[in-house]
């Protein structure tokens, strides 16, 4: 299936379903990558979802992309640029709008799969706008509480499910950041799982397999 010329750049492969609208899952990288990285995991994921791995808005220098800007400096240390996030959370959720409707999607099936910051945007878009999503695979991120739409938890979430894992040994985004996801979730009543690696800042093979069992039963 080729693209269409939506608001974001993206890669699909196609549902196999003839009946209905196809479910559809949603792919959001890291920073610094772009739509190809994930999308390696297309041929391996159950061929009822249409698979969409998008590129993040913000070319960087010489190459990648990012949802939001990460500035490092000796004064003030790691520091995120939230208000970008915020932006990039708005065209993510109007991206979904359009290509559900452009592509014939079903817009009661959607899973969000992010990795780092696609993860931190994921968690964002879905607890946020939980009447849009049905599934969040949250690889190797976190919650970022400061980006989420105010709100939020007057909404209801008992429809959205969420499969998130770390590394062990993440030097990126340490463990404990991502171990408050469980009590964050439960909180607002979110059926989850949490697993983590003996792995870095990556998906490692018992890591995938992990998720795409989840899966099986949330098409």
């Amino acid at each position: 299936m080729t693209t269409a010329p939506l608001s974001l750049e993206h890669l699909i492969r196609p549902s196999n379903s003839t009946v209905g609208k196809p479910p559809v899952l949603f792919m959001f990288h890291g920073y610094g990558s772009n739509e190809e990285d994930l999308f390696s995991f297309a041929p391996e994921l159950q061929a009822e979802f249409c698979v969409i791995s998008v590129r993040a808005p913000y070319p960087m220098e010489p190459f990648g992309n990012a949802w939001y800007a990460i500035n490092f400096d000796a004064e003030n240390g790691k520091w995120s640029d939230d208000e970008q996030a915020k932006s990039s959370i708005e065209k993510i959720v109007n991206f979904i709008d359009e290509a559900c409707k452009t592509y014939g999607l079903d817009t009661d099936r959607v899973t969000l799969l992010g990795f780092s910051q696609g993860t931190i945007l994921s968690y964002a878009v879905g607890i946020s706008y939980p009447e849009k999503v049905k599934n969040i695979i949250a690889l190797s991120g976190y919650i970022n509480e400061n980006i989420l739409t105010e709100g939020y938890a007057d909404k209801t979430h008992q429809n959205l499910k969420v499969y998130a894992s770390h590394g062990q040994v993440d030097q990126v985004i340490p463990p404990e950041w991502a171990q408050r996801a469980p009590g964050f979730l439960q909180n607002l009543g979110i059926e989850h799982i949490y697993e983590e690696f003996p792995v870095g800042h990556g998906v490692g093979p018992q890591n995938f397999y992990s998720f795409k069992k989840w899966l099986d039963d949330k098409i």
